[in-house]
């Protein structure tokens, strides 16, 4: 049988050990006072969203997921910012990935908080971005999506601008489309919800109504005015529309289309 240490080394000891468990406890409520919370992160986020920083703004919703995990409004930012990232990728790959990414966390804010308009709509914006980089029969499935959530969106809230502003904009794109490409998508895919250029028109003028100060619902209402062959209505809703500041990480590419229109309205 071993001996036990002798008592004199233990108490030896004591001073030394004392001492660095009481610094512990002395300094770690203030490194746990030095870490940010859930609740600072996603103010950054906010502020990062804001300047339109789409990079920290994502890096900082993803610290707060990791501190408040299964939260539905920071998941669905998540979900939001890994969408905008789109507009910085380079490859077509790397876009595509974002946006599988961006439609992952939508759907788990979705199952979370499934009577949220704002996240009922970021589901069917992301399968609007994802079905940029998918096949024609995947572009179909998506594109039905985006009609029904928007317009579950809208059953939930009928004065959230940016679910018209969807809505409207899945309407002229769709209304667009050539009679003989319409008639193969319904021959082969089983075809799409009816669309019309009118209905597109009554969307985006009750999203401008709701926000006027949007860039973005100006300029797509000038774009369904185009699709009705509007073209004085159109102009007009282009020129108020690039008058206001960007705000939104794909005003840039929205004003680049609407000066290219009115550019070729003359």
């Amino acid at each position: 049988m071993q001996p036990s240490s002798p008592p004199g080394r233990i108490l030896c000891m004591s001073p030394l050990l004392l001492r660095l468990m009481l610094s512990w406890v002395v300094l770690t409520p203030a490194i746990l006072r030095a870490l940010p919370t859930a609740e600072a992160l996603i103010n950054e986020g906010l502020a990062a969203e804001e300047k339109l920083d789409t990079r920290t703004a994502l890096e900082r919703f993803k610290e707060a997921d990791r501190l408040r995990p299964d939260d539905a409004f920071i998941l669905q930012k998540i979900a939001r910012h890994y969408s905008d990232s789109v507009v910085d990728a380079g490859s077509a790959e790397e876009k595509r990935r974002l946006a599988q990414r961006a439609l992952d966390y939508a759907e788990r804010a979705f199952a979370l908080n499934p009577r949220d308009p704002e996240i009922v709509l970021s589901l069917a914006i992301c399968h609007g971005k994802l079905a940029v980089y998918s096949d024609t029969r995947t572009k179909i499935k998506y594109s039905r999506l985006v009609k029904e959530q928007a317009e579950q969106a809208l059953a939930l809230d009928d004065t959230y601008d940016w679910a018209h502003h969807v809505l409207g904009r899945w309407h002229y794109e769709v209304s667009s489309l050539g009679a003989t490409t319409r008639f193969f998508v319904s021959l082969i895919y089983g075809g799409l919800p009816d669309a019309s250029a009118e209905a597109a028109i009554r969307h985006l003028e009750r999203a401008v109504a709701l926000a006027p100060d949007t860039l973005a619902h100006h300029l797509e209402l000038g774009f369904a005015y185009l699709a009705a062959g509007r073209t004085g209505d159109a102009r007009q809703a282009f020129e108020r529309g690039l008058a206001l500041p960007p705000r939104e990480k794909h005003d840039v590419s929205a004003r680049e289309r609407a000066e290219q229109a009115l550019r070729q309205l003359g």
